[in-house]
């Protein structure tokens, strides 16, 4: 009988979003990485943003948990097969503790992994104790390891948020309002540290002080009581996850294949997972540039992830070699499987924002319409050949096209229902939606999107 793998654990929450729990799990990562430890990073739910944080401060692959999208037995595989190999698991949760369903709350109560609650305490005193007070005690049974205050604005200021909890033993420290090294010498506000815009986070490879901008984090966690705690001091927070009594296996349904993984600024929503599934499914991975390169890779199947294209139309169109070799590519009946930013860079034309029009790659018809205002957000499930792909969706924009859709989202434990959900659309060999795919919930799924014959 395998034993089940001990280590400590953290998931780290907050009462909503924007209160800074991605710059306290990237920094305590960070923190702990500096020193030699290994440390696992995992995001609760689908976000592409965050990991790419978490991975440059943990130098670890970061997974998604989610225990509808994974679903628990994958969730449980891969905090066993962590526990095994680290010596502290983080876990970045979703929006609110509470928020969601399943939350991160859930996930916590479900594993038993303690909940450190990061509260943005810049504009109140008192009423912080209250909200720990609250969030430890809302729903019964939830482990939990403390309390950290954000943005805090003085030690005087710490010291009221401190004298405010009911259990002095829930107190985490004080994280005072921090800048990176750049930010500060331009002046910018302290929010700033890990700059956003309208998909999120901007992804750490996007800027060329990343990592000092962490290293300014982890140095202002080191002085709470939590960036104090040593190996041993964690102890009190380790978990036993125990091991399944048999992992599920994974169909070797790409055996032989080669599939082409788009990879740059532009398409950089990818899940590790996704990778790692594509593998176990015995695919060959090579990975190009939509942007930059001049053609595709030798290659049986492509895969176009999401990403940021609205950002990049002048290179999108300038690229008349990739636009001539993907073409190619589908004209020879080659699969190309298109996910939301890599499916609008397949239209003719795009309308952004400011109200220009910029041309697109033309591989479908129609054109995409950014919006002010999210056009769709929440989990959603996909059947494809008999199968079901769970996954979700985030975009900001609309398409109107002509090519046949072919199929149709639906939120979880919904039927799906005429002209709601994404559309599936097939044009020749191409797939293309908004829906972004977590490939571990369905190989099969996936291996028909990649034209697989032996789906």
């Amino acid at each position: 009988m395998v034993q089940p793998a001990r280590s400590p654990a953290i998931l780290i929450a907050a009462p909503a979003s924007g209160q800074g729990k991605t710059t306290v799990t990237a920094a305590l990562a960070r923190l702990h990485a500096r020193q030699g430890r290994r440390v696992r990073v995992f995001k609760c739910g689908p976000d592409f943003l965050d990991p790419h944080w978490h991975q440059l401060a943990s130098g670890a692959p970061v997974h998604q948990l989610d225990l509808w999208m994974n679903g628990e037995t994958d969730c449980a595989q891969r905090l066993h097969d962590a526990a095994r190999e680290s010596d502290l698991i983080l876990i970045e949760g979703v929006m609110g503790l509470f928020d969601g369903s399943p939350s991160a709350a859930d996930l916590a109560r479900h594993f038993g992994v303690p909940v450190l609650a990061v509260v943005d305490a810049s504009a109140m005193a008192g009423t912080f104790g209250a909200l720990a007070f609250g969030l430890r005690h809302y729903r019964p049974g939830l482990p939990w390891a403390g309390v950290l205050a954000n943005r805090v604005g003085s030690a005087r200021h710490a010291d009221m948020l401190r004298d405010g909890l009911q259990d002095a033993g829930d107190w985490m420290g004080a994280l005072m309002r921090v800048q990176s090294g750049s930010a500060a010498a331009a002046g910018k506000a302290a929010a700033a540290l890990l700059p956003e815009r309208h998909l999120g986070l901007v992804a750490a490879h996007e800027l060329g002080d990343s990592l000092q901008r962490l290293d300014a984090a982890a140095d202002a966690l080191a002085a709470t009581p939590l960036g104090q705690m040593t190996l041993n001091d964690l102890q009190c927070w380790a978990v036993d996850f125990p091991a399944l009594s048999s992992a599920p296996s994974v169909p070797p349904l790409l055996a032989g294949r080669t599939v082409a993984v788009g990879r740059d600024p532009a398409f950089c929503f990818v899940y590790a997972a996704n990778l790692q599934c594509l593998e176990q499914m015995g695919a060959r991975l090579v990975f190009f540039s939509p942007l930059h390169d001049a053609a595709l890779p030798s290659c049986d199947a492509v895969w176009l992830p999401g990403g940021y294209p609205e950002l990049h139309t002048t290179q999108i169109a300038a690229n008349t070699g990739m636009q001539t070799s993907l073409r190619a590519h589908v004209d020879a009946g080659r699969p190309l499987w298109a996910e939301c930013g890599g499916m609008m860079a397949l239209f003719e034309s795009i309308t952004l924002a400011d109200g220009s029009t910029a041309p697109l790659w033309g591989l479908l018809p129609g054109r995409v319409t950014m919006q002010k205002r999210l056009a769709a957000l929440g989990p959603q499930q996909l059947a494809v050949a008999g199968h079901t792909l769970r996954g979700h969706t985030f975009h900001y924009s609309t398409s109107d096209s002509s090519a046949p859709v072919v199929a149709r989202t639906a939120r979880p434990n919904e039927a799906v229902a005429p002209d709601a959900g994404e559309a599936l659309y097939r044009q020749g060999s191409i797939h293309a939606s908004y829906f972004h795919a977590w490939f571990p919930s369905s190989p099969e799924a996936v291996a028909h999107l990649l034209g697989s014959k032996n789906a």
